[in-house]
């Protein structure tokens, strides 16, 4: 039994592959798109239910704000055997082509955390498998879904992207924002860099699709800046690209 997720392997039925989401809320609507779902319990912020692509098992389950709670999530999944994971979150436009309602495929991500650093040296780069990105950008293209793929930002304080110039660091935060939007990351959010380098580390597959939610460089362009939070779009890519890589692998 894992201490914080508190789940065991016989629980997962042979599941090799995981969809997470940082929103317990966000588990169950996933499940839904599973066949034969059941809920296997609740732990701090890990949620976690079953289900089946196709007959074969699928592990849904939550992992919190932040990149601490996400690495707790991917050590104790790839110990019980999980082997492939995609992320569905959501994120903030960066670039002014990415609107509210597109899906954001992550290729890598700047590693602005925290957590990463306790694993591998800032030089070690945060890079999704790159079958899992294959995956998930077929689905989109099968779905007919708008999407984006590259680099995301990763940062720890959600408060010192959204209001940077209060912060007493604000000549840092604001300089590198600048910083990324040139370099061409596409969106911001919170737990892609712990996952990629986690993964990497414990040599497991991960992935990472992102719902747009709005875009705060369009507000200051005064661009339209719609806002969007129907999250159902990135979780079809997510399943679609799951039953793929299952075809792929054999299963």
């Amino acid at each position: 039994m894992q201490y914080h997720i508190q789940l065991d392997a016989p629980m997962l039925e042979g599941a090799e592959y995981a969809i997470l989401a940082g929103d317990p809320g966000r588990i169950e609507a996933i499940a839904q798109h599973l066949e034969r779902p059941k809920r296997l319990g609740q732990n701090r912020e890990y949620t976690s239910f079953l289900g089946y692509v196709q007959g074969r098992p699928l592990l849904v389950m939550s992992h919190g704000i932040g990149g601490p709670s996400t690495a707790i999530a991917v050590e104790e999944l790839a110990q019980l055997g999980i082997k492939t994971m995609i992320r569905v979150g959501t994120s903030g436009g960066m670039q002014q082509q990415v609107r509210a309602g597109d899906a954001v495929i992550v290729q890598a991500a700047i590693r602005q955390d925290g957590t990463s650093r306790e694993y591998l040296p800032i030089e070690y780069p945060a890079v999704a498998d790159f079958d899992v990105t294959a995956a998930l950008k077929q689905a989109a293209l099968r779905l007919g879904q708008r999407h984006h793929v590259g680099v995301v930002q990763c940062k720890d304080s959600f408060y010192g992207q959204h209001s940077p110039q209060r912060m007493p660091v604000s000549y840092e935060l604001l300089s590198k924002w600048d910083a990324w939007i040139q370099g061409g990351a596409l969106a911001s959010e919170m737990e892609t860099a712990a996952l990629f380098t986690v993964a990497s580390v414990l040599r497991v597959r991960a992935g990472a699709v992102m719902l747009c939610i709005w875009n705060q460089e369009r507000d200051k362009a005064g661009l339209p800046h719609e806002e969007c939070h129907d999250t159902q779009g990135v979780i079809q890519l997510a399943v679609q690209a799951v039953a793929e890589l299952m075809a792929q692998d054999g299963q």
